[in-house]
Parts: C-alpha cells; structure tokens; sequence
C-alpha cells in the first residue's frame, strides 16, 4: 500500500496513511515561528515498517520549507534529528543544548 503524510492543522498534528487507513501521527504545538513537536505515535498494527521514521521526516521538512524552527520535546523526533544531523539547523541555536544537540 502506498503512504502519505498530511499536516491535519485542525488537530496540530501531521498524520501518516498507509492507504487509507490512519496509522499513526506526531502531535505538534505551534506558536509564532516554532512547531514544538510533543508526542510521536504509530498503532501497533503497522510497527516496524519505518512508518514513524517516514512521518517525522515529511514532518520536517514540511516545516523547514515553512522556514519554522523546531523545538524537539518528543523523544523520537529529537533522537531522529540526532541520527540525521542535517535537520539539526532547524533547533533554535540557543535551545540545542536544551534538547542535547
């Protein structure tokens, strides 16, 4: 089945389908000019197919193409940006050490 990842505004949260079917999502707080991302979750039923790995990138990137700063409070997006260092530019310079970056 085919993937794709929506921003859901309504909800402040970006949304991955596997086909039709909602499979998980990364919650988002936004204020001004940064998207804090607080809560990463894929259902189990579609675990360890890379889902939430696709999602918190289309997430960033969407982000980045906002010219947006992101403030990593979820685990999984800050320990994702961690193992792909070139999203790391879009932590406020002054709240890397914060999130160990």
């Amino acid at each position: 089945m085919s993937t794709r990842v929506t921003d859901n505004v309504a909800e402040s949260r970006f949304e991955i389908f596997d086909g039709e079917e909602l499979a998980g999502f990364a919650q988002y707080h936004r204020f001004k000019d940064e998207v804090a991302f607080i809560h990463t979750e894929v259902d189990d039923r579609f675990a360890g197919r890379g889902l939430a790995g696709t999602l918190v990138e289309a997430a960033l990137t969407t982000v980045r193409e906002q010219n947006l700063k992101v403030l990593p409070y979820c685990p999984f997006v800050r320990n994702w940006i961690t193992k792909h260092p070139e999203f790391k530019q879009l932590v406020p310079l002054a709240q890397r050490p914060r999130f160990g970056f």
